[in-house]
């Protein structure tokens, strides 16, 4: 069972994952269809991902949250603060195939982008889809995220080397945005 609801709209709630959603995580971290998006090569075992819930889900950095619809999980987003200086964070969501194209992994990116913004006082956010990876690129762009920059066969995926898109937005461009 999820954790307290921490974030949510009247599609999503996000919330907090706990110990007991390390299963949840090892299974939809091991599908194919999850992690080759992600360019996740090496599988994970439930205590892998224990121990990368205490160590990384439980840190102070980073913020991770289970989407879910009701008490349903159906996913998995997060925003790490890369650096506090100068105030950047790094996104990230997934949802389980079974749920894809039902605006799930839009509508908790866009909640956990307004928190980062909002809350977290983070000045510039960074998305970072592989170019096989459509679906990711289309949930930045209807936020409102800018095509930076390409890294050219930045990761090896299916046995080639792949593309890694780059995508920005500014908090001034988010508040713009909301105002419109």
């Amino acid at each position: 069972m999820p954790g307290a609801a921490f974030l949510a709209d009247d599609r999503v709630t996000l919330r907090t994952i706990e110990r007991e959603d390390c299963s949840f995580l090892t299974e939809h971290r091991n599908r194919e269809r999850v992690r080759r998006p992600f360019a996740w090569p090496f599988p994970a075992n439930e205590a892998e991902m224990t121990e990368y819930f205490e160590n990384v889900i439980c840190d102070d950095d980073s913020i991770h949250l289970l989407i879910c619809d009701d008490d349903e999980p159906v996913g998995f987003v997060s925003v790490s603060v890369e650096d506090e200086r100068t105030r950047w964070g790094d996104l990230g969501v997934w949802v389980v195939p079974e749920h894809w194209g039902e605006g799930y992994a839009t509508a908790a990116a866009e909640l956990i982008v307004d928190y980062a913004f909002a809350e977290r006082n983070l000045h510039r956010l960074l998305a970072r889809p592989l170019a096989t990876n459509e679906a990711s690129a289309r949930i930045w762009e209807k936020l409102g995220f800018t095509h930076e920059g390409t890294l050219r066969e930045q990761e090896f995926d299916g046995g080639e080397y792949v593309d890694m898109h780059y995508y920005g937005l500014l908090e001034d461009e988010w508040r713009e945005r909301d105002a419109d």
